[in-house]
């Protein structure tokens, strides 16, 4: 039921978008088809596994590559129709006959209430008016005349053509027509801004909430701020709890609880380190995209909990992102770093798995996962009828750790799934998958309090989005998208379960 029903949600997504496209001509349609490439392999797995039929990991390998090399060709022909004058022209037509209001924008600098600006609103620290408020001019304090008129200055026909300029907390916002290629315009606004003001203000080119190119300038002292004591001390703690949290799980692995046996800790400790080191992989991917590009990340804030050891750390950026591009990487490199660590794992239990191994697990156990339960079909074989299945420690640590990633790769929020919707597909996408995430969670939560648990977590600590970077309308290259829906697929097929029909004609379960 629950594989039908992400069918359903696919093809509705695919249809609305097919209906989105068409008034762009051949370019939406390209576009269109890039979104159909990517989701295919997914589309095919899913579908034909409702049907009771089975695809072997090479051919799941193979279409997915062949989805990627689709995806390139067609973002390629896209780059090039994109550079046609005419193209342009049709496209300037067509989003001015979609907008809500299709009138001239006033030239005047009067100032209105502030617009919803859904973009802006989280380039500034939470106040205490509720979000969405309106608030008047007169309610904040003005960015002082002699800055205003500089900024004004660093405009020009080449660059960013302004039509309206609105007071924006401390700052200013800036409503006009984008006039070249957004990378080089912000690298030219922003070098003029330094020029006229140093380093007083930051400059964001974001989308407004018509779509189109906005200017939003906010002075620096808006930035993130570094990580205070407490809140250091308080992520030292809970490091300290995960590893009891790993140890205590690992006791109940091994059967025993370490509360009532503490004198056992040692035993604890091989599958503890197992575990903690596909945390530590993590956390160390994040960081190191961060020192290559030059952002500052928080201490990492671990999550223990008693059933799986933890869920992984929420970790918040301490500096302000240059693009979409960079909130990718970092984003993406810490769930890649965990899972190849966690995957390798699994492999190599798998192999080492033998008759004797220091595990037993019910066979129904592996329809927990189409990913390990595939991947276990595949080595183990006719092992899996049998009631109980031997197996080594490290596929037990290896699927923990894959159950690790894959929850903080769901699309929500800031966590890493969530960072890494955003970065490709936009604010306004991510958004829509954060709510849909909670729902779904909240239906799953019926079954699986894990679920609940981690639907808490996102409603109370992760929901919201990631601050716009300094950057916003530069979207990444295909093969970060590329990388980004294969991470999404690999997070679904650990998480979602075989039904027990599906998994018997496959051969897995007693």
């Amino acid at each position: 039921m629950i594989t039908l029903l992400i069918l359903l949600v696919a093809l509705g997504v695919l249809g609305w978008g097919f209906y989105r496209a068409r008034p762009f001509g051949k370019l939406g349609i390209l576009a269109w088809l890039q979104s159909v490439v990517l989701m295919a392999p997914w589309l095919t797995f899913f579908g034909l596994f409702s049907l009771g039929i089975y695809l072997n990991l090479a051919v799941v390998l193979l279409l997915l590559v062949a989805s990627i090399g689709l995806y390139v060709f067609l973002g390629s022909r896209l780059r090039a129709m994109g550079q046609d004058p005419t193209v342009q022209q049709q496209i300037a037509r067509t989003s001015q006959a979609q907008a809500p209001e299709n009138k001239p924008e006033p030239t005047t600098d009067a100032t209105p209430p502030t617009p919803p600006v859904a973009d802006t609103a989280e380039l500034t620290p939470p106040t205490n008016a509720p979000v969405g408020a309106d608030q008047n001019a007169t309610d904040m304090t003005k960015m002082p005349a002699e800055d205003l008129a500089a900024l004004q200055g660093i405009f020009g026909i080449d660059t960013f053509f302004v039509t309206e300029t609105i007071p924006y907390q401390e700052g200013a916002i800036f409503k006009g027509n984008l006039r070249g290629d957004p990378e080089s315009t912000y690298s030219r606004l922003s070098s003029h801004l330094r020029e006229r003001l140093g380093d007083r203000y930051n400059l964001f080119l974001v989308a407004g909430p018509e779509d189109r190119p906005t200017v939003v300038v906010l002075p620096s002292s808006n930035a993130p701020k570094a990580t205070t004591v407490p809140q250091f001390i308080l992520a030292v703690v809970l490091a300290i709890a995960t590893l009891l949290t790993c140890a205590q799980a690992t006791g109940f692995l091994l059967g025993f609880d370490l509360l009532q046996q503490p004198d056992r800790f040692v035993q604890t400790l091989p599958i503890t380190m197992g575990i903690v080191t596909v945390l530590a992989a993590h956390e160390l991917g994040h960081r190191w995209l961060a020192h290559r590009h030059r952002v500052k990340l928080s201490p990492p804030f671990f999550l223990p909990t008693l059933q799986i050891g933890s869920f992984g750390a929420l970790t918040r950026f301490e500096s302000l992102l240059p693009n979409r591009s960079v909130l990718f990487d970092v984003a993406f490199a810490g769930p890649a770093a965990g899972g190849i660590v966690a995957l390798g794992m699994v492999c190599l239990g798998l192999v080492l798995s033998h008759p004797g191994s220091l595990f037993q697990i019910p066979s129904g156990f592996f329809q927990g996962s189409i990913l390990v339960g595939t991947l276990a079909r595949v080595v183990l074989g006719d092992a899996l009828q049998q009631p109980l299945v031997d197996v080594h420690p490290l596929l037990v640590v290896g699927w923990l750790g894959l159950v690790i990633t894959a929850i903080n790769l769901m699309p929500a929020g800031a966590l890493d799934g969530g960072r890494i919707v955003q970065a490709i597909y936009g604010r306004r996408t991510a958004g829509r998958t954060t709510v849909a995430t909670i729902i779904l969670l909240g239906i799953v939560s019926f079954v699986n309090q894990l679920a609940l648990y981690w639907a808490i977590v996102i409603l109370f600590l992760q929901r919201d989005l990631e601050r716009p970077a300094f950057n916003e309308l530069s979207e990444p290259d295909d093969a970060r998208a590329a990388l980004g829906l294969l991470a999404l697929f690999l997070m679904a097929a650990t998480l979602l379960p075989l039904t027990p029909s599906l998994a018997g004609r496959l051969g897995i379960g007693g």
